[in-house]
């Protein structure tokens, strides 16, 4: 039997556009396979990414293919510029987003400019618009020159410089270009109540959206090495953001897979509190200021309320119910099924966020951003709450479904709330019962110490009175729990890099081996590799670093994004795109590499400048 045939594309051939309050994924072939308005954690209404071209594409390029494709970011911008060179001549598209000013949550705006560069392209455009995640097609007429697309509440318009008809429920085009030739198309959404529609003249907000592009990147005052990637990863977290709440999600896409063909799908389009830490010292360090301020904020704003009922993953807009359900109609990416949409994790119990959220205030404090005056009580009340619960078992930060256990990890990240707790109200003066706090540290550390590690694999172990293995003890240095030259930190990452490494890259853990509660596999995970990198530079071997940091940049797609995790056999990318996570490891993991120290090192006084 022929294997079946999808209509996505290799999870890297896929490039990023957006406008810091939803995005698109454009494929080399000129589709844009996935886009969902007019936020990010929206329903797609282009979703052949997860399905087939029934679901929804918007597809530009030459009759019957190009022989070559070539495509690159237009310098430090979100503006994407894909070649199409066919016999008979060369073709140039160009795909971004609208950022200019009056953009907001109800209208978004997608711009595709095409132009001939040398001889003639045939060129044909098909659109096939698919709301709510590909299951309902639209009501379409003309309204003046434009298209209009009605479904519920939403609505589409498109508008294009060349005829437009209909065919098989497909807005379709078909033209010729001769070099110096341009053709243009926008797709804007609005709520369908909306009647006045407005669109932005394509070539003035081509300049207007390439300016804001250009000043935003020029704050960023990383000089070290591989400064380009750093660049792109930092354009990329900033395409994640939601600009109106400060949120950043955790990917673009929702059930790209864990492992090709497998189960392990899940919905990214949301916000974890495990990446805030890191994040915020992504932003800090490298000039980015105002989005370390947004992103503290908007993490005040989501955690307030009872610490019992604190989140691990929230809504962009702060949103706690986020319930996971599954889209039976889209036959998912490579068949990859289910596709889910919500995370069933918002319901789950983590102590690590609780380490993670006072450690990313602590990192503000000491950057000099102080918050508001009632943070502190919100603080003082998480910690009243950790006092007890440290004590329990938990998920895990990997999110395991397999049942609640004492994982070493979480209890690490118990000792890091303590720990800066104590240390923000010593340096700043806060009111705090400072030695008991201590005293619980302290217990946490030897309990950690004595029932976390293993003598016999000489390392820490993933959870207590286990001999398994997790790429999240990597933490325990760039935390500060112990110094990354300990015999016991040395003696698990040795043990990391003979048990967990596939294909020279690192793994979360052994899903046989821990019982996950989850059936298969999946591929190594690209945050647990930088992570590595870290320990091995502050372990001093500093050519083992700089190596896999080059083996892992190199993964990189041709326009310099990454997914959550790669599969060193088919060597692919697999996992939801572009992944945030994987993009602050980066970033975190170059600045290390420079001579920087992991962010526990990174205390300047307030108004100094961030080191390099």
């Amino acid at each position: 039997m022929p294997a079946p045939q999808y209509d996505s594309l290799p999870i890297e051939d896929y490039a990023l556009i957006g406008n810091t309050i939803t995005g698109a994924l454009v494929g080399k072939n000129g589709s844009i396979d996935w886009f969902c308005a007019p936020r990010l954690d929206s329903a797609a209404c282009l979703a052949a990414l997860l399905g087939s071209h029934d679901n929804g594409h918007w597809q530009i390029a030459p009759v019957g293919g190009a022989q070559a494709v070539r495509r690159r970011y237009r310098g430090d911008t979100l503006i994407l510029e894909t070649e199409f060179e066919t016999p008979t001549g060369l073709a140039r598209l160009t795909d971004f987003m609208v950022i200019n000013g009056h953009d907001s949550e109800e209208h978004c705006h997608l711009v595709r400019i095409v132009e001939g560069l040398r001889g003639t392209v045939d060129m044909e455009m098909a659109l096939a618009i698919r709301f709510y995640y590909g299951s309902m097609v639209p009501w379409v007429r003309r309204v003046g020159t434009a298209r209009l697309a009605v479904a519920g509440p939403d609505t589409l318009y498109l508008t294009a410089t060349v005829p437009l008809h209909g065919k098989d429920q497909t807005t379709r085009a078909r033209f010729r270009l001769t070099a110096g030739a341009r053709e243009t198309f926008q797709m804007s959404y609005q709520p369908a109540h909306h009647t006045a529609y407005t669109p932005p003249e394509p070539l003035a907000a081509l300049a207007h959206t390439e300016q804001w592009w250009r000043a935003w990147a020029a704050k960023n005052r990383y000089q070290g090495p591989w400064r380009d990637a750093v660049m792109r990863s930092l354009i990329t977290l900033k395409a994640l953001t939601c600009r109106p709440t400060g949120a950043i999600a955790a990917a673009l896409t929702t059930s790209l897979p864990e492992a090709f063909g497998g189960t392990r799908n899940w919905d990214y389009r949301y916000c974890w509190l495990r990446d805030a830490t890191f994040t915020l010292w992504s932003m800090l360090a490298t000039g980015y200021t105002e989005e370390a301020v947004a992103w503290r904020e908007w993490l005040m704003r989501a955690v307030a309320g009872d610490p019992a009922d604190l989140q691990i993953v929230y809504g962009v807009n702060g949103e706690r119910w986020i319930g996971e359900r599954e889209i039976p109609w889209l036959c998912g990416y490579e068949g990859a099924k289910p596709v889910r949409v919500g995370n069933a994790a918002s319901d789950q119990f983590q102590i690590d966020v609780y380490g993670e959220l006072m450690d990313s205030l602590h990192l503000a404090r000491s950057a000099g951003l102080h918050p508001q005056p009632h943070a502190w009580k919100i603080q003082c009340a998480i910690m009243t709450f950790l006092e007890s619960a440290w004590q329990l078992p938990d998920d895990g930060i990997w999110e395991m479904r397999g049942g609640r256990r004492h994982f070493t990890h979480s209890k690490v990240m118990a000792w890091v709330a303590f720990d800066r707790a104590v240390k923000d109200a010593t340096r700043h003066g806060l009111t705090a019962p400072v030695a008991r706090w201590a005293k619980i540290r302290d217990t946490i550390h030897a309990d950690v110490c004595a029932q976390g590690f293993s003598a016999a694999r000489n390392s820490f172990t993933q959870y207590y009175g286990s001999e398994a293995l997790d790429a999240s003890l990597l933490m325990m240095a760039l935390v500060g729990f112990l110094p990354a030259t300990d015999p016991r930190v040395i003696g698990t990452v040795r043990a990391i890099e003979s048990d967990l490494i596939d294909g020279g890259l690192v793994l979360r853990y052994r899903p046989q081996e821990s019982g996950d509660g989850l059936p298969g596999r999946e591929g190594v995970f690209l945050p647990c590799s930088f992570w590595l990198v870290d320990n091995l530079v502050l372990q001093g071997r500093h050519d083992e670093a700089h190596a896999l940091f080059a083996r892992l940049a190199g993964l990189c797609n041709d326009v310099g994004l990454l997914s959550e995790e790669y599969d060193p056999a088919a060597r692919r990318l697999c996992g939801n795109f572009p992944q945030a996570f994987t993009h602050v490891a980066l970033v975190n993991s170059a600045r290390t590499l420079a001579g920087a120290g992991p962010a526990t090192d990174y205390y300047p006084p307030a108004g100094a400048s961030a080191r390099r």
